[in-house]
């Protein structure tokens, strides 16, 4: 695995949309300085996350480090990092990343501003993308993919329609998500094809009628 790179790379358009998105607060918290949407704090959503990721990570005699891939305002993963030997939290947007700075502070807690699709990502064991991958293009998400390669383990959760879908439909990286052309991300088909080493899923939560479900699978990587 590599190291972080210091190199200064050309970014993604994301960059721009993600520093929009929480600037005008278009996933609602009119009263927070950064909110990342339903899904980091409505709490039967967020819970049953937990309490799964906990779990997997207690299964270990020995703490293992995590990634956290999109971090966001870190309602959810700050709830993670006792259980961990390290917990890297990472998020495109610089000034989300400074306020977590000084709100979250833990022995075994660095945080850091990076394009994931851009920048070399840091050592772990363990990657966590919580509804990230949903908002990018399918080439952003290949220029991911090949650096999840780099960890043992993958917590994924991404927001799916309900029964039979076609996967992967491609949209432009933002806001927004497949769901509004019926799609959802699959990494195990056309055209990322992971090979993993095993599948488990750990939660599906239904929302709403025709709101789709949130899929939260743990791959085992080559």
């Amino acid at each position: 695995m590599k190291e972080v790179s210091k190199k200064t790379k050309n970014s993604w358009p994301t960059k721009a949309a993600m520093e929009q998105v929480y600037e005008r607060k278009l996933w609602g918290g009119n009263n927070s300085n950064f909110y990342s949407g339903l899904g980091s704090h409505q709490l039967d959503i967020v819970k049953p996350y937990i309490a799964a990721v906990i779990s997997f990570l207690k299964s270990f005699k020995t703490p293992i480090t995590l990634c956290d891939l999109g971090c966001g305002d870190f309602n959810v993963g700050n709830q993670l990092v006792k259980y961990a030997k390290k917990y890297i939290a990472i998020d495109i947007v610089a000034p989300l990343i400074a306020f977590n700075k000084e709100k979250f502070k833990e022995s075994n807690l660095e945080f850091h501003c990076l394009d994931i699709a851009v920048a070399d990502l840091p050592l772990g064991d363990c990657a966590i993308v919580r509804q990230v991958l949903q908002h990018l293009s399918n080439a952003e998400v290949q220029a991911i993919l090949h650096k999840l390669l780099n960890f043992k383990y993958l917590i994924l959760t991404e927001h799916v329609p309900e029964g039979d879908f076609i996967p992967n439909k491609d949209i432009i990286s933002g806001q927004g998500i497949r769901l509004k052309k019926k799609s959802g991300i699959n990494l195990l088909v056309p055209p990322f094809n992971l090979k993993v080493i095993e599948e488990k899923q750990l939660i599906a939560y239904n929302l709403e009628p025709d709101k789709g479900v949130l899929v939260t699978t743990l791959y085992v990587l080559f």
